[in-house]
């Protein structure tokens, strides 16, 4: 199963206050046993709030809204893509993971769909197109 592992913003993270060495180079030895190990697809921090946008959806409408957006406890700061064997092995992934920020933070795990979720709507058509995408992707 794929899971998305998202690390949730701080206001430290909002503010912009970047890791030190320590944190770095935790982290990059966290990074290194996760794929040694096969599970990391992906990952990457984000920049704060304040350099990103919304689009806001309201029938044929678009809105955009500018960061900064309020309540930093429901924003995102960064995020790994994993492939694990159950919610347990993730879990017990982000459990060794360092703090990844200077004070309290929350590491928030979600699978992700997979085509079987979707039932007889998944059309045959609509499943070759998406493996045509995944293939020109490389997944």
């Amino acid at each position: 199963m794929k899971v998305m592992v998202m690390v949730k913003a701080t206001a430290d993270s909002e503010a912009g206050a970047m890791p030190g060495t320590a944190l770095l180079d935790a982290m990059g030895k966290f990074n290194e046993e996760l794929v040694n190990a096969g599970v990391m697809l992906a990952g990457e921090g984000l920049r704060p709030s304040s350099h990103g946008v919304r689009v806001a959806f309201d029938g044929p409408q678009r809105r955009v809204i500018d960061g900064p957006f309020a309540e930093t406890r429901e924003l995102v700061a960064g995020f790994w893509l994993w492939q694990v064997r159950s919610m347990d092995e993730a879990i017990e992934w982000a459990k060794r993971c360092p703090n990844p920020m200077p004070g309290p933070s929350e590491l928030e795990i979600r699978p992700l769909f997979c085509s079987q979720d979707f039932g007889a709507e998944f059309t045959p058509e609509l499943q070759a197109q998406e493996e045509r995408l995944r293939e020109r992707l490389g997944h």
